[in-house]
């Protein structure tokens, strides 16, 4: 399987960008599309919530506390959540290339994850570039970025396969998701902060990955300080576990899901 992506590597990199080219190519604000829409939820979100939520946070005393919180956190569970939405209908979009064109599957979840890293990237930019107009200032601790990006695509990889595989045997799999997406977000301290949350329920939050990360994405982004490294580590393994199942399971299945499609 390893060997087939690095075999088709040079297909996989002219799929992603053929993707890009293709999707914004009548377009008159090209790729900006793929930053405008994340930073105009965060817009509309700082004109809700920025004076209820600003005083509760750490730094409050900069008015811009809650926009950076904000956009910091949105950046994680953006990736997060488009990467299982695009895995929940992969293979069923591409249910006719899969049938026609003999060629290795892997290389339908390269070039998604490829697209989607790179939506992810040019929002990091945008983002930054908004943190440094705003006077945020930054420290080596924005490097510790790359490896909790990797893991929250491990782990969203992980999931969004094995909820793409079952999708194409039990559809209703793709109609539940969206709404326990929508759900797991907002219990998920991104539009608010941890603090708000009652003392007896904070322990729960813990079973939440996405809590562990959302909150990484603010110490590095929003307050310039090393996250709790062990458990990154821990969520890091559970996303490698996770991807190692959702692969065998893509490797047993991969027959049965071109007969069903």
């Amino acid at each position: 399987m390893f060997r087939n992506i690095w075999q088709y590597r040079q297909f996989i990199f002219s799929s992603i960008r053929n993707e890009l080219v293709l999707r914004f190519t009548r377009s008159k604000m090209g790729g900006l599309w793929m930053i405008i829409h994340p930073l105009s939820q965060v817009a509309i979100y700082a004109l809700i919530f920025s004076n209820l939520m600003a005083g509760r946070l750490q730094g409050a005393g900069n008015k811009y506390a809650y926009t950076f919180y904000l956009m910091a956190g949105l950046l994680g569970w953006t990736l997060f959540n488009e990467i299982i939405s695009r895995c929940l209908n992969l293979f069923i979009e591409n249910g006719n290339l899969m049938k026609k064109v003999n060629f290795p599957r892997i290389t339908l979840i390269c070039i998604m994850i490829g697209s989607c890293l790179l939506n992810n990237i040019m929002l990091l930019t945008a983002i930054l570039g908004i943190f440094a107009l705003l006077g945020h200032n930054f420290s080596i601790v924005i490097l510790l970025i790359v490896p909790l990006t990797l893991t929250v695509v491990v782990l969203a990889a992980g999931i969004g396969l094995i909820l793409g595989i079952t999708n194409v045997f039990m559809r209703d799999i793709g109609q539940i998701m969206p709404i326990i997406l929508q759900i797991w977000f907002f219990l998920t301290p991104i539009v608010y902060p941890e603090s708000i949350i009652p003392a007896h329920y904070r322990q729960l939050m813990n079973l939440n990955p996405m809590y562990t990360i959302i909150a990484s994405y603010h110490q590095i982004l929003a307050y310039n300080s090393v996250p709790q490294l062990k458990n990154i580590a821990i969520i890091a393994a559970i996303s490698l576990a996770l991807a190692a199942i959702s692969l065998f399971m893509f490797r047993r299945a991969s027959s049965d899901i071109v007969d069903v499609l």
